[in-house]
């Protein structure tokens, strides 16, 4: 064992301990954070202004603060960005991580000196808890790369400003910078491909141990390191023995991975945001992620189905129930309030309390009512690619509204690593899957209100052509999964792969 090792064992020893103590008394420690941040904000132009003074329990809080979008937090943080402070938090954020919405345009969520923790001590804990129930300590001698936006950072308001990743290439500990890849010149570069090229030239020959990234951004990397080396992820780095990854739902490209790798290493999936890190996989035998509930955000939970509602449930975590589809809200002490973050989950366990990510609010079909929700669809294609032993690069599900005597139906853009020998049937197998988890949709397919579904096959690197074609290559961008228009799905269509009948 190397320094870093022998280093990182007690230290993982001490945090498995303390996650354990904290998993195990979850609901007292989130009612000591509601209390901590009210009491701590009370003097904030925001906490005048919902009295919070006066709030002692959960009801107050809900009666004082409604829920809000980041449409409706846009004047507060208006107000930090003209140089005011005690705004949302006391003083001013050290940080804002810049991100982009669909609706919002940019958007800036602060980072305080009180959240910095949360980001970047809960990425260290979520490694130390790995190594302590794997033993695996050996990666820490080697070299880790972060695929990550520029940590170049500028200024708005005098606040320092970037995306999130770019952020935390700032507070990578010292014992581990040496470690670090790409080097800090390639990591500043904006352009993705001419960025991913320095990183596979400065990485081809190193004993890489840890990767880490979303995974589409992995594969890429993966793909570039095959295409240069000829040989397989594992050849190429014997020692490489985990991987980070969150972002996105791992499961539709695991089995490429996989393939990429060409043996199965240990995982570790995160659930970090912009605003807030939210949730990581605690154990190799759980796929469900632990909920963070010991790091200076307090959490409640609207059920999917009221989030759109003027007056929704607001559930705190103790009266949260397991398989349940929960819209996800978070009371910060970077100065969110009742913040809708905008992604949805679903409990797993309440002892400790797990939970997996289930999709995006504003991320659904329900043109005709069917309310199909990222989940659903990932499960469906993927169980039936899995059988037929079909791999898939990526997709996305978009409404087909048809304006003739032809029923509508659902497209599905999908990029094939290995195409289905007959897609009709493996259409028809997803279709059937899918209305066996989506009653509404079962009922409009059997009511003849909509065709099953139709699946347009993609050209190869289709999906990373469109991110390149509206400059969001690379980074923490994503395609949607769902669509409740075709905006997406008629740009992607360019891309529509030809196949001549025999």
């Amino acid at each position: 064992m190397g320094l870093r090792s022998i280093l990182a064992k007690p230290a993982a020893k001490h945090i498995a301990k303390q996650i354990q103590q904290d998993a195990a008394k979850a609901v007292q420690l989130q009612e000591k954070w509601l209390q901590q941040l009210v009491k701590r904000a009370a003097n904030t132009q925001f906490g005048k202004e919902h009295d919070f003074a006066s709030i002692r329990t959960h009801n107050d809080f809900q009666q004082r603060v409604p829920l809000r979008d980041y449409e409706q937090l846009r004047p507060y943080i208006g107000r930090i960005t003209k140089g005011e402070k005690d705004v949302l938090w006391p003083n001013k954020p050290i940080y804002f991580a810049k991100t982009s919405g669909t609706t919002s345009g940019t958007k800036y969520i602060p980072i305080t000196r009180d959240s910095v923790n949360n980001h970047f001590g809960t990425a260290r804990n979520a490694l130390l808890l790995y190594a302590n129930e794997t033993s695996n300590y050996q990666f820490f001698d080697g070299k880790m790369i972060f695929l990550s936006g520029s940590p170049v950072l500028t200024k708005v308001g005098g606040i320092r400003t970037g995306r999130l990743s770019g952020i935390v290439n700032h507070h990578i500990p010292t014992w581990l910078r040496s470690n670090q890849m790409p080097s800090f010149k390639t990591n500043c570069l904006e352009d993705w491909e001419q960025k991913l090229d320095k990183i596979v030239k400065e990485t081809l020959k190193k004993d890489m141990t840890l990767i880490s990234g979303i995974p589409p951004w992995i594969q890429m990397y993966f793909d570039r390191l095959m295409e240069k080396s000829g040989k397989s992820i594992g050849e190429l780095y014997p020692n490489f023995s985990v991987m980070v990854h969150g972002g996105v739902n791992f499961e539709p490209y695991r089995s490429k991975m996989e393939a990429s790798i060409g043996n199965k290493i240990d995982s570790v999936e995160t659930y970090p945001a912009s605003e807030g890190f939210i949730a990581f996989q605690s154990s190799q035998q759980d796929k469900s992620l632990l909920l963070n509930t010991n790091s200076g955000i307090f959490f409640e939970f609207v059920p999917a189905n009221q989030i759109h509602q003027s007056d929704p449930t607001r559930l705190s975590l103790g009266e949260v129930e397991t398989g349940v589809n929960y819209a996800i809200i978070l009371n910060t002490n970077a100065g969110l309030w009742s913040y809708v973050i905008g992604d949805t989950v679903k409990f797993t366990s309440l002892n400790p309390y797990k939970i997996i990510v289930t999709g995006r609010t504003k991320h659904f079909i329900s043109a005709f009512g069917e309310h199909v929700i990222g989940e659903e669809v990932e499960s469906a294609i993927l169980s039936v690619a899995q059988q037929q032993n079909i791999r898939i690069t990526e997709f996305t599900v978009a409404p087909m509204i048809s304006e003739t005597n032809e029923q509508s139906y659902h497209e599905w853009l999908v990029e094939f690593d290995t195409m289905p020998p007959n897609m009709e049937q493996f259409a028809l197998a997803v279709d059937e899957l899918l209305q066996q988890k989506n009653s509404y949709y079962a009922d409009l397919v059997k009511g003849n209100i909509l065709q099953a579904l139709k699946i347009t096959p993609l050209k190869k690197n289709a999906f990373r052509d469109y991110m390149k074609s509206i400059g969001k290559l690379g980074g923490q961008n994503k395609v949607p999964r769902l669509s409740n228009t075709r905006n997406v799905a008629r740009e992607l269509e360019k891309y529509r792969m030809v196949i001549f009948d025999s």
